[in-house]
C-alpha cells in the first residue's frame, strides 16, 4: 500500500496505517509538496533548485539530494538499500513521485467533486460532505504563496468554494432549505464577490417561505458590487430578483422546517448583535464545536479539524484565561483509549501545558494569595483536558494531570468539572493490566453524578464505562443493563455514535455466551463494523474487524485464513506471530514475536498480552512466556479483551496456565 499524502492544509503524509510520517523540516515539505503540484511529471533538478531557493546554498543539488534521499528514507521504510525507489523517483534530468490518483487528499476531492454530477442528491450530500471533511485549512498551506504552489492553490480553493455550493443545491432539492441556508450564510459572508453564494442564499431563503429576506439579500448583495466594484449584478441575481418578486412557480418554496426555522434566525440575530471580532464569538464556536462531535458521522472529524483552530486563535489573542475556556470548554466525552487524530491530540496537549504556564505566572504576577475559584477551574479543565487527550501514549504527565482535576474537581464541588475529570481518570486507568474493578468504579461515580445533575453525556459515558467493565468481570446480565439505558439515553438526546457500542457489544455478548455457532457470531461482528462507516472514529475502527476475528478464530482453534491484503492496522505486530504460524512458517514467527512490542495501555492490552502468550507457547519461547504470564497475573479473573466491550479471547486465566505449564 501507498502512503498518503495531505495538502488540503499544511503539507503532510501518512503512512499505509494512517499514522503521520515525520517529514522534518519545510524545505523536506516543499520539496514534496512541489512533485505533488507537478502531477506524476519530472520536475528537472534545475526547476526545483530554482523553486525551492531565492537565495540558493553553496551546492544546491547537493542539498536538494539529501532531502530528497530522506524523503525517501522516511515513505519507503522498508525499501531494501541500492534498491530503486517506487514512489519518489529519479527520472531523467529530474524527479517526480509516483503516487496512486487516490493517494493526494487533493486528487480525492478533484475527483469527488467531478463525481456527483452523476448522483442524487442524497448521494451528493453524503459524498461532499466527506470530501468537504478533508479540508485541515488553506490548501498547501505554507507554501500556498510559493509562485509554483500559486495556481493549484487557488484553483483548490475555487473548487471547495463550488463544492459548498453544489452541496446546497443538493440539501435544497431534497427539502431542506433551511439547512442550507444556514450554511450559505456564512459561506456568503466570507466570500462576498461570489454572486453565486449570494443568488444561492437567497434562493435558500425563499425556499423556507422568507421571501423578504430573500430580496433583501439580493438587495445587500447589488449595493455591496456597486459600492465597492461599480458593477451591476450579473443576470443570475437579476433574474431571481425578479421571480422572486412575481413568485415564479418554479422557485417551488418548500415547507419550512421549524427547528432549522429557529436555527437560521437565532444565527442570524447572532450575527448582527455580536462584533465578528467579539471573543464571545471564539467561546461559542467551542460550544458549537462540542454539540457537533457529539453528533457522530462527518460532524466528529469537522469538530476535531476546527477545534484546534479554534485553540491557535485563542493563543494569538494573548489572553490565558480565554484560551484555557476555550480548551477546556471541548469536555466532550471518550470512551474509547486509541486516538483519532493523534497529531492533533499533540498539539492540544502542547497548547493545554503553555496555557497552564501562562496561568500560573498571571496568577503570580497579580497578587500573591490564594488562586481565585475561577482559575481553579480553568486549571483543573486544562488537566483534564492534557488527560483524555494524551491517553494510550504512556505520557507521563497524563495519570498526574487526571489526579489533580479530580482532586480540585472535588474541592470546588463541581459537578460538571468532576465529570470531565472522572472522564480523565478513566483514560489514565490503564498502567496495568486487571483494572477492570476499578474503572466500573468510575463508571458507577460518573452514572450516579451524572443523572443527579442531568449531565446526560456523561450519564451516557458511565453506563459504557460500566458495560466495558462488567463484560471483563463476565457479569453480561448487568452489563446488558447498561448497554440499554445507554441506547435509551442515546435515543432521547440524540447520541447516534453510542448505537456503535452498543452494536458491538450485542455481537460480544453473542461470542462470549458460546451458545451461537461461529458463522453466526461472525456475521455479527461484520455488521457490528458496518456502523463503523462513517461514524468518524478511526481510531476505534482500524484493524478493528480483523482483530475480532481473529480472536474468534483463536479462542476455537480454527485455521487462520485471511487474505494477504488484510488490513491489520495498529493491531499487526500482535496478528502476524500467529498468521506465520498458521502458515507453518515457525522460524519466521518467531522473528515476529521476538519484534513484538509491549501492548499499549488500554482496553485491548489484556486480549493483546494473550495473542503474544498463545504464539509464545506455541514457539516454546520460555521467556516470552514468563513475561506475558506476569502482565497478566493481575486480570486472572477477567475474560480477556471484553473490557473494550467489543471482542474476547476468553479467560484469562487459560492462558496463564499455558504459560506456566
Amino acid at each position: 500500500m501507498s502512503p498518503g499524502f495531505g495538502v488540503l492544509g499544511p503539507v503532510t503524509a501518512w503512512d499505509p496505517d494512517g499514522h503521520t510520517i515525520a517529514l522534518k523540516g519545510p524545505r523536506h515539505r516543499s520539496v514534496l509538496a512541489r512533485l505533488i503540484v507537478a502531477r506524476g511529471r519530472v520536475v528537472p533538478v534545475s526547476r526545483l533548485v530554482d523553486d525551492l531557493w531565492t537565495d540558493p546554498p553553496a551546492d544546491p543539488v547537493g542539498a536538494l539530494r539529501t532531502f530528497v534521499a530522506a524523503l525517501r528514507r522516511a515513505l519507503e521504510p522498508d525499501r531494501q538499500p541500492r534498491t530503486p525507489a517506487r514512489l519518489l523517483v529519479t527520472e531523467g534530468p529530474g524527479y517526480a513521485l509516483r503516487a496512486p490518483a487516490d493517494a493526494v487528499d487533493a486528487w480525492r476531492f478533484e475527483a469527488a467533486v467531478a463525481d456527483v454530477a452523476a448522483l442524487s442528491p442524497k448521494e451528493t450530500t453524503v459524498r461532499l460532505d466527506e470530501a468537504l471533511g478533508w479540508w485541515r485549512g488553506p490548501a498547501y498551506a505554507e507554501f500556498a504563496e510559493q509562485p509554483w504552489a500559486r495556481a493549484d492553490s487557488r484553483r483548490l480553493a475555487e473548487l471547495r468554494l463550488h463544492a459548498v455550493e453544489l452541496r446546497a443545491e443538493a440539501l435544497m432539492s431534497l427539502g431542506d432549505a433551511d439547512r442550507a441556508a444556514a450554511d450559505l450564510r456564512a459561506h456568503a459572508a466570507e466570500h462576498p464577490w461570489r454572486e453565486n453564494a449570494w443568488r444561492l442564499l437567497a434562493l435558500a431563503l425563499y425556499r423556507t417561505g422568507r421571501q423578504a429576506d430573500a430580496l433583501e439579500v439580493l438587495r445587500a448583495a447589488r449595493a455591496l458590487l456597486a459600492d465597492q466594484l461599480g458593477i451591476d449584478p450579473g443576470p443570475g441575481l437579476r433574474s431571481l430578483e425578479e421571480d422572486i418578486l412575481r413568485q415564479a412557480g418554479h422557485l417551488a418554496p418548500t415547507p419550512a422546517n421549524p427547528a432549522g426555522r429557529v436555527w437560521e434566525q437565532v444565527a442570524a440575530a447572532y450575527d448582527r448583535a455580536v462584533a465578528p471580532g467579539a471573543r464571545a464569538r471564539l467561546e461559542s464556536t467551542t460550544g458549537l464545536l462540542r454539540n457537533l462531535a457529539l453528533t457522530g458521522g462527518s460532524g466528529l472529524p469537522a469538530a476535531r479539524e476546527h477545534r484546534f483552530a479554534a485553540v491557535a486563535a485563542a493563543e494569538e489573542l494573548g489572553d490565558p484565561e480565554l484560551t484555557a475556556r476555550v480548551i477546556g470548554a471541548y469536555d466532550v466525552p471518550a470512551i474509547w483509549t486509541r486516538l483519532d487524530d493523534p497529531e492533533q491530540a499533540a498539539r492540544v496537549v502542547a497548547a493545554a501545558e503553555r496555557t497552564l504556564t501562562a496561568l500560573a505566572c498571571a496568577e503570580s504576577a497579580s497578587s500573591p494569595g490564594a488562586t481565585p475559584v475561577a482559575h481553579e477551574a480553568d486549571t483543573a479543565r486544562l488537566l483534564a483536558t492534557i488527560a483524555v487527550e494524551s491517553r494510550g501514549t504512556r505520557l507521563a504527565r497524563g495519570p498526574q494531570a487526571a489526579r489533580r482535576a479530580e482532586e480540585i474537581a472535588r474541592r470546588l464541588d463541581d459537578p460538571a468539572l468532576l465529570a470531565f475529570a472522572l472522564n480523565a481518570a478513566f483514560m489514565q486507568c490503564f498502567e496495568r493490566t486487571g483494572l477492570a474493578p476499578r474503572r466500573d468504579e468510575i463508571g458507577a461515580e460518573l452514572v450516579a453524578l451524572s443523572a443527579r445533575h442531568g449531565l446526560s453525556t456523561f450519564e451516557i459515558l458511565g453506563h459504557l464505562v460500566r458495560l466495558q467493565a462488567r463484560s471483563a468481570l463476565g457479569d453480561f446480565a448487568t452489563a446488558d443493563h447498561h448497554a440499554a439505558a445507554a441506547d435509551a439515553l442515546a435515543a432521547r438526546h440524540e447520541r447516534p455514535l453510542v448505537g456503535v457500542f452498543t452494536g458491538w457489544y450485542a455481537a460480544l455478548r453473542r461470542d462470549a455466551t458460546g451458545r451461537a455457532p461461529v458463522a453466526e457470531v461472525e456475521a455479527a461482528y461484520r455488521d457490528a463494523a458496518a456502523l463503523l462507516n462513517g461514524a468518524g472514529m478511526p481510531g476505534l475502527a482500524h484493524g478493528l474487524l480483523p482483530l475480532a476475528l481473529l480472536c474468534l478464530r483463536v479462542r476455537h482453534d480454527l485455521p487462520l485464513d485471511f487474505d494477504d491484503d488484510t488490513d491489520w492496522g495498529p493491531y499487526a505486530p500482535w496478528a502476524h506471530p500467529l498468521l506465520l504460524l498458521g502458515q507453518g512458517r515457525r522460524a519466521e514467527a518467531a522473528d515476529a514475536l521476538h519484534a513484538t512490542p509491549e501492548p499499549p495501555r488500554d482496553l485491548l492490552q489484556e486480549a493483546l498480552w494473550c495473542l503474544t502468550a498463545r504464539a509464545a507457547v506455541a514457539l516454546g519461547d520460555r521467556r516470552i512466556m514468563a513475561r506475558s504470564h506476569a502482565a497478566l497475573v493481575p486480570a486472572a479473573h477477567e475474560l480477556a479483551g471484553a473490557g473494550s466491550g467489543l471482542l474476547t479471547l476468553g479467560p484469562v486465566a487459560g492462558y496463564l496456565e499455558r504459560c506456566s505449564g
